[in-house]
């Protein structure tokens, strides 16, 4: 009977030690609820980051959108005041331009489009009658190559002298180059606030181990390890920016659908191609838990460091 109630006796210890290990971890590293300022910072860092990532991935589609739709696009441009002579002119151009090889699609562009597009500056009584307006052409080729522009600059000269011929690609390369330039800004942006997350990570850590490290001593007195000591840090970090980390990603999340709307109300189709494909949206939440990792990572190499330096 002593023994069993010994036994007894002994049981009820460790589950009071072990309740009283769980008491002091948690005063050590307090769970369930958000601690100090760092979840918030995280918070902030995140919904900046998930901002520009999606800038970033919106400027590049938008840039290899343009590149796909208007790199086979030339527009033949007639400058001729007599509106009959313009008119044969322009026929004669389609005639022309719709047997040469390469070439898919032939569009005049109707004068009462031109007009009602000139209305605003020139005001609302305009007609195509009262200005000679320049005759346009859209052409569409199956390939924007050296060989197939030079064929139809000399079929254009042929048809017409006085036609201009402009491809869209030579006057749109440099709105091109300026997103793809914009885009990898984004992506250098991204990266750089990573590495102010994982600075804040490291202060964080080492606040909460100078904060504690008279705990700590005692923890390794009872035989705990130092990876044991620092999985304690790296689980309430990793909580922390988890919580922060959604609560940046919500917030990015609904000013980016925001923002969708408003350019698709536009009407505009250069500003519509800047939009976010699905595979993009996966990459956007993956930024989170992206950010956990790093977190975790970095708050388990500090501690451990600062572990180290102070045996």
């Amino acid at each position: 009977m002593t023994w069993l109630f010994g036994k007894g006796r002994f049981r009820k210890g460790q589950r009071s030690g072990n309740a009283a290990s769980t008491a002091a971890r948690n005063r050590l590293l307090p769970e369930g609820r958000v601690a100090g300022p760092m979840p918030w910072v995280i918070a902030i860092m995140m919904f900046l980051t998930v901002l520009t990532a999606a800038a970033g991935l919106g400027l590049f589609q938008a840039s290899r959108a343009l590149g796909q739709d208007l790199s086979g696009r030339v527009t033949i441009q007639l400058i001729e005041a007599d509106a009959a002579t313009r008119r044969e002119g322009v026929a004669r151009l389609v005639q022309s331009l719709r047997r040469l090889p390469g070439v898919t699609d032939v569009q005049p562009v109707p004068e009462e489009t031109l007009a009602e597009q000139l209305r605003p500056w020139l005001g609302a009584d305009m007609t195509a009658i009262d200005v000679p307006i320049p005759a346009l052409i859209d052409v569409q080729l199956s390939q924007a190559d050296g060989d197939t522009l030079a064929t139809l600059r000399r079929a254009v000269a042929t048809a017409a002298p006085k036609a201009r011929v402009e491809p869209h690609a030579a006057f749109l390369a440099p709105l091109s180059g300026l997103m793809t330039s914009m885009a990898w800004l984004a992506t250098a942006l991204v990266l750089l606030m990573a590495l102010a997350t994982g600075a804040v990570v490291v202060l964080a850590a080492r606040g909460a181990h100078d904060s504690h490290r008279g705990t700590i001593d005692v923890l390794h007195l009872m035989g705990a390890t130092d990876v044991q000591i620092a999985r304690l840090f790296q689980r309430r970090i990793a909580l922390d920016a988890l919580f922060g980390g959604l609560l940046g990603f919500t917030s990015a999340a609904a000013i980016i659908l925001i923002i969708g709307q408003r350019l698709g109300a536009t009407g505009s189709d250069m500003l519509q191609s800047i939009s976010l494909p699905a595979p993009a949206w996966l990459l956007l939440a993956a930024l989170p838990l992206a950010g956990v990792a790093l977190a975790m990572l970095t708050a388990r190499m500090t501690v451990i460091s600062a572990l180290t330096r102070q045996l």
